[in-house]
């Protein structure tokens, strides 16, 4: 069955209710064994262009497209970031903690930036606003199941997040090589699990999700 493309039907009906600008959000790294999770944000306002062709949902992309279209959806967005939690903030924080981190680091780069926050309302993908719990000041957060495939805004936010966050892979794997992160990126293939066996974990690992004794 044929999958549609996002659109900005969400978005512009927010921008039309009031909002100054729709903040589209989304998480990667959530279940990997190694390596950060990262919450990529991509601004969307009444200056900004149609959604350029083939921005979809990271996980529906091939690798060598999420990386052609990375630049192209940053361009697009008025202002893009992404904030990341570290492996050891997991083990430290728990999963959804970390989350909020990231989000909420991303967040700061674009009020540093120059965005209103506070007016703006963030469509966050999925059911959970893990977002507010991070923040002492709240925001309108609006949730949205498949938001990353259905709105175009949050599908820009996911691709460039997945690119940011497989980048600091690959430039791990460089630096400790024996995972294979270049090309797990992290989560719990085959492989990465026997040179998890063999070498034992690493900085990068989230110890506090290894079913194996360090």
């Amino acid at each position: 069955m044929a999958v549609s493309d996002p659109t900005l039907d969400v978005e512009l009906a927010m921008l039309a209710a009031g909002a100054a600008c729709v903040i589209g959000c989304d998480e990667v790294g959530r279940g990997a064994l190694a390596g950060p999770v990262a919450v990529g944000v991509a601004v969307f306002n009444a200056t900004t262009a149609p959604l350029p062709a083939g921005i979809r949902d990271s996980k529906m992309l091939s690798e060598a497209r999420r990386e052609a279209l990375a630049p192209v959806a940053a361009e697009w967005a008025p202002y893009s970031a992404v904030g990341v939690a570290s492996a050891a903030e997991v083990d430290a924080l728990g999963i959804m903690a970390s989350l909020g981190l990231a989000g909420k680091r991303a967040l700061g780069l674009l009020f540093t930036a120059g965005v209103d926050i506070q007016s703006s309302v963030v469509l966050l993908d999925g059911s959970d606003d893990w977002l507010n719990r991070a923040l002492e000041t709240p925001l309108n957060v609006v949730t949205r199941v498949k938001a990353d495939r259905d709105c175009g805004s949050v599908a820009a936010a996911s691709v460039i997040a997945k690119v940011h966050r497989d980048r600091l892979m690959i430039e791990a794997d460089a630096s400790e090589p024996g995972y294979g992160w270049a090309s797990n990126k992290g989560y719990g293939s085959a492989g990465h699990m026997s040179a998890i066996v063999e070498l034992g974990p690493s900085e990068h690992h989230r110890k506090t999700w290894l079913k194996i004794s360090a």
